[in-house]
């Protein structure tokens, strides 16, 4: 009980369990049945634990450098191996339960599931940083509607909407961090930005992925924009624009990274509902 503890707070709970909320709402939103949502979910799942270990396990050795005593893989005595094992193994079972929904399935879920592990192995520290989260998050969206029964990809403004919430994940989720990634030399491309910039780009995208959500599926019809759009888009555009003020005349803060986070999901939700709507 102890080792499964351990490894689940290193699973990264909270965005492990968010990404799997928001993948389940898109299967929701896209029709499919019971069986394929649960399967669908169950995918994500455990690609995102996979994810999340395979993350505190590469870093565990720089982590304990840091005295990063949050981490649970940097205790004395930590289920190092055990983790490595995990991560692996739910790697598989996550593909092999995408294949089992179909091979274009299982080809998105592993594009998404190489730009985690690629991020967490080496790109981090690099100027390719933020390409893992266009790549990974901008197919993201597509996992539903190749689940269906009759696949397909997502349509060309959620892949921008999932694009733009993946930057501004990755912009936003190194700002706590950026003093110690710095002593042990993790340089992604927000860290050579700093803080500011940082946090300006991250709610930018949020900006620019709200509008992708309100005006592609009406150009893509032929129709006006449903109220539902404007008042959802509205939403994520207000948020991020409170944020961008705040952040552009008195620097990036708390209040900031809160900001970012709550646009995040108020831009997943608009992406749930406005795939709702289209189908």
């Amino acid at each position: 009980m102890r080792t499964a503890a351990i490894l689940w707070r290193s699973t990264h709970p909270g965005p492990t369990v968010v990404v799997t909320i928001v993948a389940f709402a898109l299967g929701l939103s896209v029709g499919l049945d019971a069986g394929r949502l649960a399967i669908l979910t169950g995918s994500v799942l455990l690609g995102q634990v996979s994810i999340g270990l395979s993350n505190d396990v590469i870093d565990a050795p720089r982590d304990r450098t840091i005295g990063r005593r949050d981490k649970p893989l940097t205790a004395d005595g930590a289920p190092v191996r055990a983790a490595w094992i995990s991560a692996f193994v739910a790697a598989i079972v996550a593909l092999a339960l995408s294949a089992a929904l179909g091979w274009g399935l299982a080809l998105a879920h592993a594009v998404f599931l190489a730009s985690g592990w690629a991020y967490n192995a080496r790109l981090k520290s690099t100027i390719w940083s933020a390409a893992c989260f266009v790549v990974g998050f901008g197919t993201f969206p597509s996992l539903a509607f190749l689940a269906l029964p009759d696949p397909r990809v997502a349509p060309l403004w959620a892949w921008i909407a999932g694009a733009t919430l993946g930057v501004a994940i990755h912009f936003s989720n190194v700002l706590p961090d950026l003093e110690d990634d710095a002593r042990t030399g993790v340089r992604g491309l927000p860290h050579r930005i700093g803080a500011r910039g940082s946090s300006i780009i991250a709610f930018g995208a949020l900006i620019a992925g709200a509008a992708a959500a309100v005006v592609g599926p009406a150009l893509a019809a032929g129709a006006p924009v449903a109220a539902t759009s404007w008042v959802a888009g509205g939403a994520v555009v207000a948020v991020s624009a409170w944020g961008l003020a705040a952040t552009i005349t008195r620097g990036p803060s708390r209040l900031s990274f809160r900001l970012v986070m709550l646009s995040a999901l108020l831009l997943a939700a608009q992406l749930v509902v406005t795939t709702w709507l289209g189908r």
